[in-house]
């Protein structure tokens, strides 16, 4: 049997590198053939997913203080991660400030990048700590002529529009039912401006809201929004590598319905619907379970078997030994396959 594994991160107990490493070791065991191909959906993980960084350069992080950044730049291309300078875990807990988070790192990224040489940027923006629309972005990158020229593609994890972005990212970046308020209407006004400056309407605009309104940013000056997962998958050649499969394993954290709105679960097993190819999802816990079971099943012809580490060895044995419950899942779930 050959196995592709094509997993996100389990966020807190294992990166998408472990999680594939854990796998190949238990098809392997079990005389089987494996191959890892690295997938993201724009969120964290999407700089590693394009190859990992071969850069570093010293910006500013959300709240001011300097944060050592990687990137990527390689034949004229860049990568770049909002995570890197902008995101959310380079806060402390108890330090977040939504309101005064700010871009403004992740466009001094993109004017390094450029003044590299780069013509063409992607740019992964999941995981920020901010709302602020892209303004400070568009501030580091002033002046804005140094864009011309410049083919942008922002990959998004979420297709929230422009101004809802603060109703629904901010309260996870600390924000107050006020200070969401705030944000709300700061992102109503920013988008006239983008609008009167630019000519571009940005409220409208899919994906726009992603990383609190940066996408929506970005498009203003010229760039395309795009479904980070598909970007990933058509630079990787995740088709191809499903064509060869006999399974595809895939899988996160926290498996709910939004795990397949866009996301690199839903897009796996989309993929290997198409195909043929059967299922295997392991989750560290599934919420919203019988609405997962319905849409796992409608996406697969094949079959899809979804798996709760949780579930399965306990709370405390899957987060604790969460490599070893996913081999263990895979020896098992091989072994009923054999029978």
């Amino acid at each position: 049997m050959h196995v592709v594994v094509a997993a996100d991160k389990f966020r807190g107990t294992a990166t998408a590198a472990e999680v594939g490493a854990a796998v190949v070791s238990a098809v392997e065991a079990a005389r089987g053939t494996c191959h890892v191909v690295p997938v993201a959906d724009g969120g964290e993980g999407f700089l590693e997913a394009m190859g990992g960084a071969n850069r570093t350069s010293w910006s500013t992080g959300p709240l001011g203080d300097p944060v050592k950044a990687g990137w990527r730049l390689s034949g004229g291309r860049a990568v770049i991660e909002i995570a890197q300078a902008s995101g959310l875990t380079l806060v402390p807990e108890d330090a977040r400030d939504p309101v005064a988070a700010s871009t403004y790192g992740t466009g001094e990224l993109l004017a390094a990048a450029i003044d590299a040489g780069a013509k063409q940027v992607l740019v992964g923006v999941g995981g920020s700590a901010t709302t602020d629309g892209g303004f400070g972005a568009l501030r580091a990158l002033y002046p804005l002529q140094r864009l011309r020229g410049i083919d942008i593609r922002v990959a998004c994890d979420v297709r929230t529009k422009f101004v809802d972005a603060a109703e629904v990212f901010a309260p996870q970046k600390g924000a107050s039912p006020s200070q969401v308020e705030l944000l709300r209407r700061r992102l109503e006004r920013l988008a006239e401006v983008y609008h009167e400056d630019y000519g571009v309407d940005v409220s409208e605009l899919e994906g726009s809201g992603a990383a609190g309104g940066l996408a929506g940013g970005l498009a203003a000056v010229g760039a395309t929004l795009e479904r980070g997962f598909d970007l990933v998958a058509d630079e990787v050649d995740l088709f191809g590598h499903l064509e060869a499969a006999d399974l595809v394993v895939t899988g996160e954290g926290f498996v709910d319905a939004e795990s397949f709105d866009g996301k690199v679960v839903g897009g796996v097993l989309a993929l290997a619907g198409e195909l043929g190819v059967p299922g295997l999802v392991l989750a560290g816990e599934i919420f919203d379970a019988p609405q997962v079971a319905s849409l796992s099943g409608t996406l697969d012809s094949a079959g899809v078997t979804v798996v709760s580490l949780v579930e399965r060895f306990g709370e405390q044995r899957a987060k604790r030994d969460t490599l070893a419950c996913i081999a263990e899942s895979i020896t098992e779930h091989l072994a009923g396959l054999a029978t």
